[in-house]
């Protein structure tokens, strides 16, 4: 089984490296490395290009915004399965991708999600929040539940049947990816009960206030265009659950 993994980065030469280095070291061999460029002005091609032939594919080119970027990769994704490690992002262990195509091949499922952890951004050792999952419900996406977008794998037939990232959202696509796959076409999912990814603080949707009440209205969104009725509750327990991860 070969897992294709891509990274999306633009002007991000402090950790890219890292990133880079997480999907290198990984003890799993067939693995397809495609890192997507926004044709970055602080050095960071020149470090992705410092790995020269040990990523699979690499271009660099304007695009329009991440999820535009991410859908680039994909397209470009020639692997069984598909994931995604972020430029500010590393994976836990050496063993996270073995760990993701071995629940794969035991299942013989469409997806599969893990748990996450949030660390530091200068001294990523330090865990500021800890994400677990917990096993899959439909249901409980009613309840502002969702699997950590970093630990989401899916094969790449059901981007082929089912789409890719709306480009209409600016935070919450993937949201709405998961939510459109697992609650309104219910592909079929396993929880690895793991750490599979270590992500550095300050995510796009959480950086300020006024970008959480954006980001709140696009998780809203997401239901809407889907056809679907989420309770009158469902957008506020989303971020709420959020508080659960600091104990």
């Amino acid at each position: 089984m070969k897992v294709s993994i891509i990274t999306i980065v633009y002007n991000n030469c402090q950790t890219i490296a890292d990133a880079i280095e997480s999907v290198l070291d990984q003890s799993y061999p067939n693995i397809e490395y495609i890192v997507v460029d926004g044709l970055s002005t602080d050095g960071t091609v020149d470090v992705v290009k410092s790995y020269d032939n040990r990523i699979t594919k690499f271009i660099s080119g304007e695009d329009r915004g991440l999820y535009d970027a991410i859908n680039k990769g994909i397209g470009m994704a020639s692997g069984d399965v598909i994931g995604f490690l972020h430029s500010d992002d590393m994976f836990n262990s050496k063993d996270s991708i073995k760990a993701v195509a071995d629940a794969f091949r035991a299942h013989n499922t469409d997806s599969i999600y893990a748990d996450l952890v949030y660390v530091d951004r200068e001294k990523p050792e330090k865990i500021i929040r800890n994400w677990k999952s917990g096993k899959f419900n439909r249901e409980k996406f009613i309840y502002g539940w969702m699997p950590p977008h970093p630990t989401f794998y899916v094969k790449r037939e059901v981007y082929e049947r089912l789409g890719l990232y709306n480009t209409g959202f600016r935070s919450a696509a993937d949201y709405e990816l998961m939510l459109r796959f697992l609650y309104k076409y219910s592909i079929s999912t396993v929880y690895v009960p793991e750490c599979l990814v270590r992500m550095r603080t300050g995510g796009k949707s959480n950086v300020t206030i006024k970008n959480r009440i954006r980001a709140n209205k696009e998780d809203y969104s997401a239901w809407r265009i889907n056809g679907l009725q989420p309770r009158f509750y469902t957008r506020f327990l989303k971020p709420l659950r959020k508080l659960t991860q600091y104990l």
